[in-house]
């Protein structure tokens, strides 16, 4: 498998889609770039946490994401989730297994990232990704300390920051653009936020 590094915005803004909708499912892609044997997962586009299985919408979602990575030299590289429940940290469910399956036959190295309810908390003393990687035809679990997260300990501390003010009630998925088309999917003002909290912990 390749090497695999989050950057401290795509794990910033999985973490707090699943903070703003604790009693949802929630779902959303990873965009990245492969340089040399070293997967780069740089950004994360929050989906849905309405109704991840209609279809139309997912397709009509890939559509503008894919569009919108391509611009930014990027390429759909992984999908993320958290379910409803505290303690499922499954990925099996038909819309979940859909979406992920069909970005691994146009990715070789593709990610599947699910967020554990149980490790959500205020304080933010670990981290709640449990990650895997598409190899051989196969997801096969990555541990932790194998994967490289931008900022280490400081990535922590700012996500402590960013959930003690609530800064999740900024983050704007797919769903809220639907329902109010000038929503921002894109999380630009997002960004700054989780940008100018990890450089209050350096």
């Amino acid at each position: 498998m390749t090497d695999l590094s989050f950057s401290a915005r795509a794990y910033a803004k999985i973490v707090l889609h699943a903070a703003k909708y604790p009693h949802c499912a929630i779902n959303g892609l990873l965009l990245g770039k492969l340089r040399s044997n070293e997967l780069q997962i740089v950004d994360a586009v929050p989906l849905f946490h309405v109704c991840l299985h209609v279809s139309p919408m997912s397709e009509l979602a890939l559509t503008m994401v894919e569009q919108v990575a391509i611009n930014k030299g990027l390429v759909i590289v992984g999908y993320y989730l958290a379910n409803e429940n505290i303690n499922d940290i499954s990925s099996d469910k038909p819309a979940h297994r859909a979406i992920s399956e069909k970005i691994a036959e146009n990715f070789n190295h593709a990610v599947l990232t699910v967020v554990s309810n149980k490790d959500m908390t205020i304080g933010m003393n670990t981290n709640p990704l449990r990650i895997s990687q598409y190899s051989d035809g196969k997801w096969k679990y990555r541990d932790k300390s194998s994967i490289n997260f931008e900022a280490g300990a400081d990535l922590l501390e700012a996500m402590y920051h960013l959930m003690r003010n609530e800064e999740y009630r900024n983050l704007v998925d797919f769903d809220n653009h639907l329902d109010n088309i000038s929503l921002d999917w894109q999380n630009y003002n997002l960004n700054h936020i989780i940008d100018k909290a990890l450089k209050n912990q350096r």
